[in-house]
C-alpha cells in the first residue's frame, strides 16, 4: 500500500501558526478514503452495493506540530477487523524530519443504507476477506 502525503495548508493553522488539532481527523478521512481505493473498495463503490460506514469513535495522540507547507505522511493500517467492527490506526510523520506527528485510531461500523448492522461475512465474502487478510491481528482471527 501507498501512503498517504498531506501537504498542511495554509488556512489549517491557527494564529501561533501550527496546524488545528481538528485538522489531523480530517487527514485520517482523507487517508481511509484513500486506502479503501487502493485495496478496490472505495467509498463509492460501497455506497453503490448499499453499503455505509460510519465513524463509531476517533482517537489521536498528537505528538509533534506541524505547520504551514508540511509534508505529512499518512500510514492507515487495519488494526482489527471482527466481521461487524473495523479499526483503523494511523500513523503521521512529517515526511522531511521524519518525526511522529500523531498516532490515532478511527473505528466504524458497517450498515445498511436504511441503518441496519451488515454482515460483510455474508452479504460481501470478497470485502470481509480483503479486510480480514490486511487486518494486523489477522493471526488471531483466522
Amino acid at each position: 500500500m501507498k501512503d498517504y502525503i498531506h501537504k498542511v495548508k495554509y488556512y489549517e493553522t491557527d494564529k501561533m501558526g501550527i496546524t488545528h488539532h481538528s485538522n489531523y481527523i480530517r487527514w485520517m478521512e482523507e487517508a481511509r478514503v484513500d486506502f479503501l481505493d487502493q485495496i478496490g473498495y472505495g467509498y463509492a463503490k460501497l455506497e453503490e452495493d448499499g453499503i455505509i460506514s460510519p465513524v463509531v469513535g476517533v482517537e489521536c495522540e498528537y505528538k509533534k506540530s506541524t505547520t504551514f507547507d508540511d509534508e505529512v505522511c499518512i500510514r492507515p493500517e487495519i488494526e482489527s477487523f471482527n466481521g461487524v467492527k473495523l479499526v483503523i490506526r494511523y500513523t503521521m510523520t512529517n515526511n522531511l524530519t521524519g518525526d511522529l506527528v500523531l498516532k490515532g485510531k478511527s473505528k466504524h461500523c458497517f450498515l445498511s443504507k436504511e441503518g441496519r448492522p451488515v454482515s460483510l461475512r455474508k452479504e460481501f465474502p470478497d470485502f470481509d476477506k480483503v479486510l480480514k487478510d490486511l487486518a494486523c491481528d489477522s493471526e488471531d482471527q483466522k
